[in-house]
């Protein structure tokens, strides 16, 4: 299974060792499913990690070690995520979940992606940490 993360996700993996972001990432080095992200999702857990705890950042990198960078999606698929209600910041992600041809889009950005919550657009699921964990685990 394909899982795009948001930047929330990498974020939380390295802020919260022990939760269920973090999890994502064992079961990725077990073999249960594929991590991927773009750089534009990097660089906003990148900026978040410098400002909160700088510290974390090489724990980032080394997280990312593992999991795959796709490139950004054109601007039609930019546009496309944005017609769905997606603000600037957060349209490019889906954009390139879609473009990369990810299962889910694992996000927990409740604000912005909620609506889409369950939803399948561009042959992408939105889900929530523990909605990913629970499709990896059970599959």
């Amino acid at each position: 299974m394909q899982l795009f993360l948001d930047a929330n996700v990498l974020f939380s993996a390295v802020h919260t060792p022990e939760g269920g972001a973090r999890e994502l990432f064992r079961l990725c080095e077990a073999g249960h499913c594929i991590l991927m992200t773009s750089h534009h999702a990097i660089l906003e857990s990148r900026r978040n990690l410098a400002l909160k705890s700088p510290s974390a950042l090489d724990d980032l990198d080394r997280l990312l070690e593992t999991t795959a960078q796709v490139p950004e999606a054109g601007p039609g698929l930019v546009a496309w995520a944005s017609s769905l209600g997606l603000p600037e910041n957060d349209a490019p992600v889906l954009a390139a979940a879609a473009a990369a041809r990810a299962e889910l889009l694992v996000t927990g950005d409740r604000r912005n992606f909620g609506h889409l919550y369950g939803s399948v657009v561009g042959r992408v699921g939105i889900v929530t940490i523990v909605e990913a964990l629970a499709e990896v685990v059970g599959s």
